[in-house]
């Protein structure tokens, strides 16, 4: 090799580092914006198999749904939330409005029960009232000026929506021009390894799936048999809830005691100690072995996948965190484990 050539190599890579270098960090700058793409990847992976379930559908040899099953799902999903809104409001609103007209009548009797709070009667002190009154004027001033990140969660929220739609319906597409980097020889070994993970990751959402309907079951029994208002209502939006790890549950705690509470004490102690016991038995037991059964993965690599998700994306990062695992093994499985293979 000439000396000219070997300055040549030398400049391609140079250059070629230097090209990389502000790849990274252009990817660094728009790191929000390549997670959002990432999320919404992913749940167009894992809806597929719900997409096509809806396609297939039959009545007799007629496929009514195999052309329009996006919208058909889209509008199965809005039809389920009017239902919810229609069912569970009405009570709510009428509980609302009769407890606004008995409001004079049942401030005694509520601010006596207040004073039953273990550590209340400390509060009636010109100091600590001082401080829950400053408390309670920061809490409203950290609202006002939070509105403007509420509407930039919205319309993140709203952005990942329009995208999920775009990955379902130009999916194959996007795939197919992912694969188009890879030569020949590879491309169908890539092929064969990300549809055995699509597969893995289409059987999470029904683990998740039956998770929910666990949940949902459960507290509602126990509502229902507490005595707890709305019941059924609090019992399918606790079980719809469960989808969202962490922020749902908790969620669901606080709107379930403070319905509890209105009534009893007694009932609020009961839904917490339901949801203690039930945080254990599914964080221990439900969530390791369903999970298990379904993605294959152990439960301690399920459990660290949803620690690792929430640390570095918070709920977002833990409601994609064993979709992710799953394809993280995949690929490690055939491309480390199983590197010689063709």
């Amino acid at each position: 090799m000439s000396q000219d050539e070997q300055r040549g190599g030398f400049r391609n890579e140079i250059l070629l580092v230097f090209a990389l270098g502000v790849g990274c960090y252009a990817a660094w700058l728009v790191r929000d914006f390549l997670v959002l793409l990432y999320v919404c990847a992913l749940f167009a992976v894992v809806l597929t198999p719900v997409l096509d379930a809806v396609a297939q559908f039959r009545i007799g040899r007629w496929q009514p749904f195999r052309r329009c099953a996006l919208p058909v799902l889209l509008a199965g999903a809005a039809a389920a939330v009017l239902v919810f809104g229609l069912l569970a409001l009405p009570p709510v609103i009428r509980d609302l409005q009769e407890f606004a007209k008995e409001m004079p009548t049942r401030l005694p009797a509520i601010t006596e029960r207040l004073r039953q709070v273990p550590f209340a009667s400390q509060l009636n002190s010109p100091e600590n009232l001082g401080k829950l009154q400053d408390l309670v004027s920061r809490a409203a001033t950290h609202v006002l000026f939070s509105i403007g990140d509420w509407a930039s969660e919205l319309l993140t929220i709203v952005t990942g929506f329009v995208l999920t739609i775009y990955f379902v319906l130009e999916g194959d597409h996007a795939y197919r021009w992912f694969l188009s980097f890879f030569a020949p020889a590879k491309r169908e070994r890539m092929d064969r390894t990300l549809r055995t993970a699509e597969v893995r990751m289409g059987k999470w959402l029904v683990g998740q799936a039956s998770l929910m309907l666990i949940l949902g079951v459960l507290s509602t029994i126990v509502y229902a048999s507490l005595g707890v208002r709305y019941a059924y209502a609090l019992g399918v939006l606790t079980g719809a809830l469960n989808f969202i790890p962490v922020l749902g549950a908790a969620v669901s705690i606080a709107l379930a005691l403070l319905v509890a509470a209105v009534d009893s004490w007694g009932r609020a102690l009961g839904v917490l100690i339901f949801y203690v016991v039930y945080l254990q038995v599914e964080n221990t037991i439900l969530t390791p072995r369903i999970m298990k059964n379904r993605v294959g993965l152990p439960g301690l690599a399920i459990f660290v996948a949803l620690l690792l998700g929430a640390a570095l994306e918070g709920v977002v990062g833990a409601m994609v965190s064993i979709p992710t695992a799953v394809l993280v093994t995949v690929l490690v499985d055939e491309y480390l484990v199983n590197h010689d293979a063709e």
